[in-house]
């Protein structure tokens, strides 16, 4: 039936004219993962009374005890740039950006641009998806900004995830006559609209150039996905769809994230655990308080308690994402050893909405250069945005600031 695919909306469809990887041998690469969650965390649960490395862990953290050695816990930063009447959304914006969403590329071309995606520019760039955005609310929640004004729509289907890591296809024999079909296809598409480029006028041509040096870019994604060695991964057949078992669908998702890492499919990724103002109920933890609401705890110790064991839940789940990292040998050592990443929020106490002190914390040595196995505890109005450069610096990617960032965090 022949090959066809979407073009852009040119003037010549219009008389009117209507205006229309793979690293190198024996070379490990870094990884960055951030994984949010909503609504913060009652702080006396989550920051140790002592600091450095002989601190009591916490009963929040307590599910990632079995990974101290490669955990930093981080508290006292605070994000002013995040404060405001309109809370959640700000919080969601900007804990990856340190940016007030007022200033969004005015006060610089990338003001308002997320660690994640500078990350992606650099380290991004040599794996078939440059960086992947997950969640598992279904109404999503923005923590990843390309530019000041786009944010990156995050995926929360696992099926949908899978295909996009794997190919189309239940299993591997569908997804290798798939991903076959897909790249003959890209390749007589690319011969008919290098000849339609000719029969087009100046404006046309630059617009068509845009639109096929992105179809280049799948093309080589593709080449990529196809030349991909995963003969050594146990990868499942794909996922039905959303699970309704929420430890079921957190299950599935750092699954997917462990797997994209291990197979190098990405190096970048960004995790909402959920949305902020959620209304999901944790009947499995026998809570039946809507999230928000419960948040809004008022200082009533019971609330707080209610609280606190959701809080250690999303620890557990996330624990068993670091579990299976910790679990995966890579060169010397293990993928969770070559990685980084954050775990936290951009609320500190949701009963007040604010931002000062956040609750964070690091799992992952970065190739050595993140210590590990100790309580870090900032001076008031220290910067959450340095710690943010601290990240970005360890995995050595070349930027001298993010947000209001002024200064790395040497003890890091």
């Amino acid at each position: 039936a022949g090959a066809a695919i979407a073009l852009p909306l040119l003037d010549a469809m219009n008389p009117a004219g209507v205006a229309w990887g793979q690293t190198a041998a024996g070379k490990t690469p870094h990884r960055l993962v951030f994984v949010g969650f909503p609504h913060g965390a009652v702080m006396r649960h989550w920051k140790p009374e002592e600091t450095g490395r002989d601190y009591t862990m916490t009963r929040i953290l307590e599910p990632l005890a079995p990974y101290r050695e490669h955990m930093t816990i981080v508290t006292g930063l605070r994000n002013k740039p995040a404060e405001s009447p309109e809370p959640h959304e700000f919080i969601e914006r900007t804990w990856l950006s340190c940016v007030s969403p007022k200033q969004a590329g005015v006060i610089g071309p990338d003001a308002g641009v997320t660690a994640d995606q500078f990350a992606a520019r650099h380290i991004g760039q040599e794996t078939r998806i440059p960086s992947l955005e997950l969640t598992t609310s279904l109404r999503g929640a923005q923590l990843a900004w390309r530019t000041p004004l786009q944010s990156l729509p995050q995926e929360v289907n696992p099926r949908n995830v899978f295909y996009r890591l794997f190919g189309q296809g239940d299993n591997e024999a569908e997804r290798a006559t798939i991903l076959k079909e897909t790249g003959s296809i890209l390749d007589r598409v690319m011969a008919q609209a290098a000849s339609l480029q000719g029969k087009l006028g100046g404006t046309d041509r630059a617009a068509g150039g845009v639109y096929l040096d992105s179809v280049r870019e799948i093309e080589l994604r593709v080449q990529m996905a196809a030349t991909a060695d995963n003969s050594a991964l146990d990868i499942p057949e794909a996922p039905i769809g959303v699970p309704n078992d929420l430890d079921t669908h957190f299950a599935l998702m750092f699954d997917l994230m462990a797997l994209a890492l291990q197979a190098d499919l990405t190096r970048v990724i960004t995790f909402s655990m959920d949305r902020e103002a959620s209304m999901r109920t944790y009947n499995n933890l026998s809570i039946s308080e809507a999230f928000h609401p419960l948040s809004h705890h008022a200082n009533d110790p019971g609330k707080q308690d209610r609280l606190a064991v959701i809080q250690n839940y999303h620890s557990k789940v996330f624990a068993r994402f670091v579990d299976r990292m910790g679990k995966t040998p890579e060169g010397n050592g293990s993928l969770l050893d070559h990685s980084m990443v954050l775990y936290g929020s951009n609320m500190s106490d949701s009963n007040r909405h604010n931002n000062d002190p956040l609750p964070s914390a690091i799992l992952g040595h970065a190739k050595g250069r993140i210590k590990g196995g100790q309580h870090l505890h900032y001076p008031q109005d220290s910067k959450h945005a340095n710690l943010l450069l601290t990240l970005l610096e360890r995995t050595e990617i070349p930027i001298e600031s993010i947000g209001d960032s002024d200064d790395a965090l040497s003890e890091v």
